[in-house]
């Protein structure tokens, strides 16, 4: 069946292709010239070596940066899965617009331009310059007992992260963080993570934002009871059923952005989750992926191995918002720079290593 999300889908994924592996080799030899013992950067050089491999003739341009918080509600917080009140999402996107969240201070700190992406918070939220209104519903429907999304919502939010990701384009930006703002969106995240790796929902299931003991044991029967009435068949199906607004927007945009050759920091468990899918829907996005940190969520780990990506960071965040990933970009800047800016052995007369 030609569903609305499928025709997206086939949009999004026209034109992509992975990073370059001719430049991967050429930042690889360039690495080996350098004024150091071989390979003495340590994953620095990897990284850059894929940078280049992504930005290919532009990787002596300057970097610019933005991170992207993507805010949804979810209809699953009607069963007791969230230490938070439903409310909290739009009042933490009234904390974004007032420059009082830790996001906030990360971004303002390392340079890095901040928006919220309004996809589905159940509230009117007024006119603000950092704010992009792309309100598919106000809310996503309760996945325990029918998908939460139709296909034409579900259609509709993957169309906002592709406008984000022309967008960004349009803005000249070249490297993104993916964060996100939902109440009882760590639930829809454990889900998909049983769905795409196989793992028990009580290996894949964490506290979110603290929950006591009774909720938790609460939250991972509401995990195995969602993924009884789901049986995903495929990602996309995944993604509808068990996926929320702003999970299906941030999928979009990363399959988007790759294909316009952009670095995508993926942040925490919700953002990694978006992450999957995207690999899962487009294997090739796997290759414009930095995975910026380790949350103590549980089942961020398993999407991280699932992925075979490496953090860069692991403090034992657990905030979301994008932090993780804004952390994570002055790693991403010093690789380009050292690869960019030290001198060669033989541009500074420096002698090789001599066996």
């Amino acid at each position: 069946m030609n569903s609305l999300s499928v025709q997206v889908l086939d949009r999004l994924t026209l034109g992509l292709v992975p990073p370059d592996e001719m430049w991967r080799t050429t930042a690889c030899k360039r690495l080996d010239t350098l004024t150091k013992p071989l390979g003495s950067l340590g994953r620095l050089e990897d990284l850059a070596a894929q940078l280049v491999a992504i930005r290919r003739e532009r990787s002596a341009e300057a970097i610019t940066k933005a991170v992207y918080i993507f805010a949804a509600d979810h209809g699953i917080t009607a069963e007791g899965v969230s230490a938070y009140p439903r409310e909290v999402t739009q009042q933490m996107v009234l904390n974004f617009l007032a420059d009082g969240a830790a996001i906030n201070v990360l971004a303002r700190l390392h340079r890095v331009s901040l928006r919220v992406v309004d996809v589905g918070v159940d509230a009117d939220l007024p006119s603000h310059s950092a704010l992009l209104a792309h309100k598919v519903a106000k809310g996503s429907r309760n996945m325990l007992h029918e998908p939460a999304m139709t296909d034409d919502e579900l259609a509709r939010a993957m169309t906002v992260g592709e406008l984000i990701a022309a967008n960004a384009l349009a803005s000249g930006e070249t490297m993104i963080a993916i964060g996100e703002m939902g109440i009882g969106n760590t639930t829809s995240a454990s889900a998909i993570t049983c769905a795409l790796t196989g793992a028990a929902p009580a290996l894949a299931t964490g506290r979110g934002t603290g929950i006591k003991a009774d909720a938790y044991t609460q939250k991972i029967a509401v995990v195995e009871a969602i993924l009884d009435r789901h049986d995903g068949r495929g990602p996309l199906d995944i993604l509808q059923t068990i996926g929320g607004l702003e999970i299906a927007a941030m999928t979009a945009m990363m399959i988007a952005a790759a294909r316009n050759r952009m670095i995508l920091v993926v942040d925490g468990f919700i953002s990694t989750a978006a992450a999957a899918l995207a690999v899962a829907l487009a294997p090739d996005v796997r290759g414009f992926l930095v995975a910026g940190h380790r949350s103590q969520e549980p089942g961020h780990n398993l999407l991280l191995n699932y992925l075979n990506l490496t953090p860069l960071l692991d403090l034992g965040m657990r905030l979301g918002e994008g932090t993780g990933a804004v952390l994570a970009m002055p790693i991403l800047e010093s690789a380009l720079a050292l690869y960019q800016q030290m001198a060669t052995f033989a541009s500074a007369g420096v002698s090789e290593e001599s066996q």
